[in-house]
């Protein structure tokens, strides 16, 4: 087991969620829809060859530089089905670190990609004109923004995708050598025979988070995470 280290800091992930009431009466920014608007914004702008509408799925997706890994977010809430966020990941690692698919969640293999995420509802989104990405994200910030989160600490944003699994990038990525995280609960994983430690691609380490009272608490992770200005 590792404790990975970044910027001489212990990595941590922050699950809890932050759900602001929008702009306040006296004008101030709201920092959840603005500020990771804004950020998000950058990171499409960074690698726009890895963004792209998914008909199949009915929204957006990025996807990670070793095509490993994509994160999915949703155009219409009221078309998607099964999930309106989510992660699809390559299984190959897994499957050669020992993973049983006989033993998963049923649903969480598909073919040759492992596949978490949430149904957030069912909201009907209207656009005038055609929609991008990042007008994608933002309606999922307006209505569901419960399930964006802010991490000081890494000066991350992040999208909670339900069960301990996460999509974060990097406020700044000027600042910021982790510009995007692929973060994935390794439990059930592990519990259909993965060997954490042998699976390629994939930092399997020790991380902080916060419980539901909001108290510190170490938890296992497996973590994609890239700089995409190096």
């Amino acid at each position: 087991m590792k404790k990975i280290i970044f910027s001489k800091k212990i990595f941590r992930l922050s699950f809890l969620m932050i759900a602001l009431s929008g702009l306040t009466a006296c004008g101030k920014l709201d920092v959840i829809g603005n500020q990771s608007e804004e950020s998000f914004q950058a990171v499409l702008e960074a690698v726009p060859e890895r963004v792209s509408r998914d008909t199949d799925f009915g929204g957006w997706s990025l996807t990670a530089p070793d095509q490993g890994a994509r994160f999915l977010w949703s155009e219409d809430y009221s078309k998607t089905t099964e999930y309106d966020v989510m992660l699809e990941i390559d299984a190959r690692p897994f499957l050669d670190a020992g993973l049983d698919p006989s033993k998963l969640p049923a649903g969480m293999l598909v073919g040759d990609k492992l596949l978490v995420g949430s149904d957030l509802g069912d909201e009907n989104i209207i656009y005038v004109g055609s929609a991008s990405g990042l007008d994608a994200y933002k309606k999922l910030v307006k209505h569901y923004r419960y399930n964006i989160t802010y991490h000081a600490t890494l000066d991350h944003f992040g999208v909670d995708l339900g069960g301990g699994n996460m999509f974060e990038w990097a406020k700044d990525m000027k600042s910021n050598d982790k510009d995007i995280v692929f973060v994935l609960n390794p439990q059930p994983l592990i519990d259909a025979g993965v060997d954490p430690e042998k699976v390629e691609n994939w930092i399997y380490a020790t991380v902080m988070t916060m419980d539901d009272k909001g108290r510190e608490i170490e938890v296992e992770k497996f973590l994609k995470p890239f700089d995409l200005e190096s």
